[in-house]
């Protein structure tokens, strides 16, 4: 048969090694009191971990609550709901209670720790621990009669060893003794006694090996096998106690797995469309479309919603019909393009939610409706031109067959120009207006729709020339009492002068204000002096400009001058005269021929630039290039009566108007150095040496020439000065302040 493998025991291989086995058995029973302890404080993580579920789930009750109407049919519903909730707020509601149900769960978990393993775990570390010192007790009583074999066998040979020193004594008394044979006789039975004594230590020396061999071999063999006994059933224990606090974990989590799975179940029920539903069925029947809008006669105007189609009105639906129609296909095609981007753009927000394209789904829809605003506006544009075409030819047909529309261009006027229908002048900060590419019709953008369709087509020069003067003679003659249009009413004579009502502080002190006459430019233009730079120029001030009225409107007052005259010296104006062609480099400025004679409103405050006004422009101008003129003290005459508009033709060149000129005096004054713009105290240096740059950042100079103070010497020797627009350094010993 084959031999059975015996798992050894501490009896067979220990030993005496009861007291090494005895302080591990002890350590693995008290380890028992630390194993129940975690299952305590596990017991209490475990309630605080429900205690604090539950309140959890009972703040959002109350939250719920509080928003269960308002989440389920919104604010303002047509009909209460009563106790019903949408799909969403029923599928909350299952999770705070599934988390009530948890919270429970850990409750009775954190309990059956305490009972079911923490408390048996103290019971049998106790009843281990009391069977050990059985074991300990036994073992000293063991250990005892080990000691008492050993101390009778040591009383023994000390028996012994006492009848041997007996013997020895009676032989030396047998050989002094006088009586031989009464000491031998003591002696022989001395003899005989050490020989029993000698026996029985010889028999006790066998005992004590006796019961040697089944102390170390028997019986605390014995012992040692009972406490390996006492610790392994320790760890069966322990091992049943284990697993009874796994099951019970396992069941709590089983319990919450199940409510986990219902949770998920209720879930897929809560379908997208169920919140919409039950909002829809509590906040339908309340609206009202708003009515169309109606025509509303005019307080002052009474009149009907029916639609004007006399033929003056025709021209301007005309134009408007014309407008639509060509721009409505385009709108069309832009509408289209527009609205297949947004589609676009919206797939690529499925295609995010559906996790195949990874971007940003706020800047996607941020990108949605950026672009579908786009498309709104080019499909109100559409849907404009679309109900302006059927309106029109619902009401006058389509007016545009036959029509020879102008090839209208955007355009702004830099000199004065007629409305070639109204006959007023384009006039204004921005001057702008149309004019046809074909026959050169000009018109203010606010007659662009007035004009008729009655293009003669490309035009010469010469043909252009003439439509012009046809046109202004037209337009004037609307303009002349009693040949104006219906629409025109009827004003008071005015004058330029009685027009002009408090101007700003730009312009001169006096509201009289006439336009300078030309001035032909000399044969020889003179080298000019350096330009002050555009940077040193004082700010522009933006005073209000008041247009000149039509000259149909005006009539002159007695003693005044017709328009287009210069008053000399009658309203206090300070004449000059522009002694080199300017042309303007920036906003602000004024170009202005040699010769031309200029109204100053604004003298040169240092600056080195001059406020002007030749004819109807105003702006700034150099200071060295103007020159001042004397006024005569002699008053011009007298006119009266009234001026007709001169007919103005649109070209490229300056318009003449005409005026009176003045004596020039010979005085001039020099060239200036502009300092730089909102500059208010200049500091001017003069040079006391000739000195020659030796780099481009230095300035040239020559004895007595000035210059404007940028920036004093700092300690290096050198100065920084502005020399025509251009700041350089000078040795600062070779200049002074003036």
């Amino acid at each position: 048969m084959a031999a059975v493998d015996v798992a050894p025991t501490f009896g067979t291989e220990l030993k005496d090694g009861f007291r090494p086995a005895n302080a591990w058995v002890a350590n693995g029973i008290a380890w028992l009191d630390d194993i129940q302890a975690f299952y305590r404080e596990r017991s209490v993580i475990e309630k605080e971990y429900s205690a604090r579920l539950n309140a959890l789930a009972k703040k959002y009750f109350e939250k719920k609550s509080k928003k269960s109407s308002s989440l389920s049919v919104g604010d303002t519903p047509t009909m209460t709901p009563g106790s019903l909730e949408s799909a969403s707020l029923t599928t909350w509601t299952t999770h705070l209670t599934i988390l009530e149900a948890r919270a429970n769960e850990h409750e009775q978990y954190g309990n059956d720790l305490v009972t079911k393993v923490a408390e048996p775990l103290k019971y049998v570390a106790t009843r281990f621990e009391e069977l050990r010192k059985r074991h300990v007790e036994y073992a000293e009583k063991l250990e005892k009669e080990r000691d008492a074999s050993y101390t009778d066998l040591r009383k023994v040979k000390t028996k012994y060893d006492t009848v041997c020193q007996e013997v020895e004594s009676k032989r030396k008394k047998s050989e002094s003794s006088f009586d031989k044979a009464k000491a031998q006789s003591a002696f022989q039975q001395q003899i005989l006694e050490m020989n029993n004594v000698k026996n029985s230590y010889l028999i006790s020396i066998t005992v004590t090996n006796k019961q040697k061999e089944k102390y170390y071999h028997e019986y605390v063999p014995e012992l040692l096998d009972s406490l390996q006994d006492l610790s392994e059933f320790r760890t069966l224990k322990l091992n049943a106690l284990w697993t009874l606090a796994s099951q019970l974990e396992a069941n709590m989590l089983r319990q919450s797995s199940g409510q986990i799975d219902h949770l998920a179940q209720e879930i897929t029920r809560n379908q997208p469309h169920l919140d919409s539903l039950m909002f829809m069925s509590h906040n339908v029947g309340g609206f009202q479309e708003p009515p169309d809008k109606a025509f509303e006669p005019s307080p002052v105007w009474h009149d009907d919603d029916t639609m004007v189609v006399d033929e003056t009105a025709k021209i301007y639906l005309r134009n408007v019909l014309n407008k639509s129609k060509s721009q409505l296909g385009d709108l069309r095609r832009e509408v289209d393009r527009k609205r297949r981007e947004v589609d676009a753009m919206k797939l690529v927000k499925e295609r995010i939610r559906d996790g195949t394209e990874q971007k940003d789904e706020v800047t996607v829809v941020s990108q949605i409706f950026m672009m579908q605003e786009d498309l709104h506006q080019v499909d109100r544009k559409r849907l404009t031109a679309e109900v302006e075409t059927s309106t029109i030819t619902s009401a006058v047909g389509d007016v545009t067959l036959g029509a020879k529309n102008h090839n209208f261009k955007s355009q702004t006027f830099k000199i004065p120009t007629n409305c070639d229908l109204c006959g007023e002048r384009i006039w204004g900060l921005s001057a702008k207006g149309f004019d046809c590419r074909d026959c050169g019709y000009t018109c203010h953008s606010k007659c662009e729709m007035k004009v008729p369709a009655e293009c003669p087509g490309e035009q010469t020069k010469e043909e252009r020339k003439k439509l012009k003067q046809e046109r202004q003679e037209a337009a004037n003659s609307l303009l002349k009492p009693g040949g104006k249009p219906d629409h025109v009413a009827e004003l008071p004579d005015i004058t330029r002068s009685n027009t002009m009502n408090s101007l700003s502080s730009g312009y001169a002190a006096s509201a009289q204000r006439s336009l300078a006459g030309p001035i032909s430019p000399t044969a020889e233009e003179g080298q000019p002096p350096e330009l002050p730079p555009a940077s040193s120029r004082p700010p522009l001030k933006k005073n209000r400009i008041v247009a000149p009225p039509p000259a149909a409107y005006v009539s002159e007052l007695p003693g005044s001058i017709p328009n287009g005259g210069a008053a000399v010296g009658g309203g206090g104006e300070q004449k000059a005269k522009m002694l080199y062609t300017f042309k303007a480099g920036a906003d602000g400025e004024l170009s202005v021929p040699e010769g031309r004679e200029l109204v100053v409103l604004e003298p040169d405050t240092g600056s080195g630039w001059v406020r002007v006004r030749a004819g109807f422009e105003e702006g700034l101008v150099p200071t060295s290039y103007v020159e001042t003129i004397s006024s005569p003290s002699a008053l011009a005459p007298q006119h009266t009566g009234q001026s007709a508009r001169p007919a103005s033709t649109y070209s490229n060149s300056g318009s003449s108007i005409g005026g009176t000129s003045a004596t020039p005096s010979i005085k001039k004054k020099g060239p200036a150095v502009a300092p730089r713009r909102g500059a208010k105290k200049l500091k001017y240096v003069e040079a006391m040496y000739e000195y020659a740059a030796q780099s481009e950042a230095e300035h040239s100079m020559a004895e007595g020439e000035r210059f404007v103070l940028i920036k004093e010497d700092q300690g290096d020797g050198w100065a920084e000065v502005e020399k025509g627009g251009v700041t350089k350094s000078v040795p600062a010993s070779y200049v002074h302040v003036v």
